[in-house]
């Protein structure tokens, strides 16, 4: 999808640093950082929403991304979180999970 500024990382068409790759997702630094490390993993397929994403094996691949990248990005700590839809906070609609650490979460969360 030519729109979509997750679709172009995935494929390489930005000059955006990936901390993680396979043939399922890449995973890179958020812009805008909401704890000390804030990564996004971002599946290479386009899928607007965790509701659109009907593969488990595919949506384990992801997690498995996120762990990876986490370890690439020294965490040991960390938190996901996948944002569905506008109203929880959704502003890009292409699935992505946030992994965030480096400091001390609070719960709840929002």
């Amino acid at each position: 999808m030519e729109s979509c500024i997750f679709c172009r990382i995935a494929a390489g068409g930005t000059a955006t640093p990936l901390l993680y790759e396979d043939e399922e997702a890449v995973a890179f630094r958020d812009i805008q950082p909401q704890a000390p490390v804030h990564l996004l993993v971002v599946p290479r397929r386009h899928v607007a929403s965790l509701n659109e994403a009907a593969d488990e094996r595919f949506l384990g691949k992801l997690l498995a991304a996120a762990r990876k990248a986490a370890a690439n990005a020294g965490l040991e700590q960390y938190r996901v979180v996948v944002n569905t839809g506008a109203e929880a906070g959704q502003s890009v609609f292409h699935l992505h999970l946030h992994v965030l650490g480096g400091r001390v979460m609070a719960w709840p969360p929002g």
